[in-house]
């Protein structure tokens, strides 16, 4: 079995997963996260001028969440991984995703009579605009104020790639 670290991480990027796939979405990982890059998703098709719109993304796991008014107030990036998502400009927009999970991994799935439900939900944010840390430190972690508005659903992610509804 998994110790509850990367329990807790596996089932964080199973669960966009899952939404992607219900989506319609490719998700596609590189061989190393070198970059800061834990999964690309991608629309299959084309839409307007554009052939195969992407995105991607750091997905961050979180049992014990903290809010300060409309946002999570995340501090799970270092100022390295922070600047990984800020500096760019990118080809390829990036996001963080952060999935609050339950404290108990027993209570991440569960099957009733509906179908499964996963727990709890999926919060993104992205950088555009942002500036990255002068000087970025792997010891110290950059705050992220991710607003509880932004719930990852099955549109939003198709709206973040570019995918028609």
């Amino acid at each position: 079995m998994l110790d509850q670290r990367n329990h807790q991480g596996k089932f964080a990027e199973d669960y966009v997963r899952a939404l992607a796939s219900a989506a319609g979405l490719l998700v596609y990982k590189d061989d190393l996260d070198h970059d800061g890059i834990d999964l690309g998703f991608r629309y299959p098709g084309r839409t307007g001028h554009i052939s195969s719109p992407a995105i991607e993304v750091q997905v961050k796991s979180w049992s014990a969440p903290s809010c300060k008014g409309p946002d999570l107030y995340f501090h799970g990036l270092n100022e390295v991984q922070y600047n990984k998502l800020v500096a760019g400009p990118f080809l390829v927009p990036r996001y963080l995703f952060v999935v609050v999970v339950p404290r108990e991994r027993d209570h991440y799935a569960r099957v009733e009579t509906e179908g499964l439900t996963l727990s709890r939900l999926c919060y993104y944010r992205g950088f555009e605009g942002e500036q990255p840390v002068a000087s970025p430190s792997s010891k110290r972690h950059a705050p992220v104020r991710v607003p509880l508005g932004n719930v990852l659903t099955v549109r939003a992610l198709r709206e973040l790639v570019g995918a028609p509804a």
